[in-house]
């Protein structure tokens, strides 16, 4: 076989013709569609939510029976979007389906495990010994950056994890983070027995050893890391968090603690900071949160008011202030769960047939997408993995899903091929 036939047998003759050209000066433009969206708001539920109880409502099953009977434990209510229908205890969220859309046949096919998910959901990669990936936020804010350079790109409100976090981007893609909407970011004040004076010798005596850091070292992005919190420190940015400037109606409709951190985000959008992600894992107050086995599922519904409550007045309050174009609501969970119960009424562990939800955003909204078996177990129509959905986050605000970020010298794609979902954008 010759050099040219060897080329095109094995796919590298067009890479070969695309760097050609690109060496010739004539412009190597890749095609995705770009929405309207300048932040992102990620609210995750982990543990697992359960795409038959909430986004994807199949016929009435019984859990207490016996034997039990598969299906949805509640009943379903239609939405403003006709033939879409949802849970019964997301009432408020039915009210404005056009403003969203349950993309219901996501699937992965890894081990129903909550890291491999968590970790999956966020990075978009297998866990890997060799490399460790960037979240989702931290690509979006690496390549975004903040919109005011007075604020951070990507805020965590819940605790951090590697899943989370820059991987080989280092300390320039990192989060700062607040457990609770009371404490504020961690971090950024000094401890009580350090006083001003104190503060000041330390950094007069790490002084000349900074001026020793090699110049693209770990040290280096540490470094600009500390100056970053010390910027951050002062009481321009800690006003932030100061959620009693808020009405008290406003307050009153987000609800409790989950949807105090759906008003801070949306202040912080406000300030610029450009990926926010929300934890909705807490306080499990219905025995185990998201991850409904055993009598977990039996207060299930609990979780799913609370996050009804929050959502819609997080979406509400986004469109009142003129921002729900620009901000991407976007809801994440490792997983789903299939329709048959456990022998305590539980549900197992589903990756192969789930629901994701994005919502704002500027995108061209329907309700729902897809279509899944009469159990929501199999997927019918228009499959849509997590590769795809990070696809549909970047190309919603601006970024192309193609574009290879550098481990080393090593190119990696943001997305493991993922495509934008082309529905979503009109």
């Amino acid at each position: 076989m010759d050099r040219r036939s060897f080329l095109v047998k094995s796919g590298s003759f067009a890479g070969a013709a695309v760097a050609g050209r690109a060496a010739l000066g004539a412009p190597n433009v890749v095609e995705f569609p770009r929405g309207k969206a300048e932040h992102v708001i990620f609210l995750w539920l982990g543990g697992g939510m359960s795409q038959i109880d909430t986004f994807d409502p199949k016929r009435r099953g019984n859990s207490k029976a016996s034997p039990k009977v598969a299906g949805s434990e509640y009943g379903t209510i239609d939405t403003v979007v006709p033939g879409v229908q949802f849970c019964e205890h997301l009432p408020r969220t039915a009210k404005l389906a056009d403003r969203l859309t349950a993309i219901r046949t996501i699937n992965h096919h890894l081990v129903d495990e909550h890291a491999f998910g968590t970790n999956f959901v966020h990075t978009g990669r297998t866990i890997s010994g060799s490399i460790t990936y960037p979240s989702l936020g931290s690509i979006v804010g690496h390549l975004r950056g903040a919109a005011n350079p007075d604020v951070p790109a990507y805020m965590l409100i819940g605790y951090p994890n590697v899943s989370r976090g820059p991987g080989f981007l280092g300390a320039k893609g990192g989060f700062v983070y607040l457990v609770d909407t009371e404490s504020g970011p961690a971090g950024f004040s000094r401890p009580n027995d350090v006083s001003a004076a104190r503060a000041e010798r330390r950094r007069r005596l790490l002084e000349p050893l900074a001026e020793r850091v090699p110049e693209g070292s770990v040290l280096e992005q540490y470094q600009a890391a500390q100056a970053d919190a010390m910027r951050l420190a002062g009481p321009q940015f800690m006003r932030h968090f100061q959620l009693n400037e808020e009405p008290a109606d406003l307050r009153n409709a987000y609800g409790g603690e989950f949807g105090q951190r759906c008003l801070l985000a949306r202040r912080l959008v406000q300030a610029g900071v450009r990926f926010i992600e929300v934890s909705h894992n807490l306080n499990f107050i219905n025995g185990t949160g998201w991850d409904t086995h055993n009598e977990g599922q039996q207060n299930q519904h609990l979780l799913i008011q609370e996050l009804d409550i929050a959502l819609s007045a997080l979406i509400n309050d986004l469109e009142q202030q003129g921002i729900l174009d620009k901000t991407l609501i976007a809801i994440g969970t490792e997983f789903g769960r299939p329709a048959a119960y456990d022998g305590r009424g539980g549900r197992g562990h589903q990756g192969s047939c789930f629901s994701l939800v994005l919502a704002g955003g500027g995108l061209k909204h329907r309700g729902a997408l897809g279509v899944t078996d009469e159990l929501s177990r199999k997927i019918v129509e228009r499959p849509v993995s997590i590769p795809d959905f990070h696809a549909t986050i970047h190309a919603a605000i601006g970024i192309d899903p193609t574009h290879e970020l550098y481990d080393g010298s090593r190119p990696v794609p943001i997305t493991d091929g993922g495509q934008p979902v082309a529905e979503l954008f009109g």
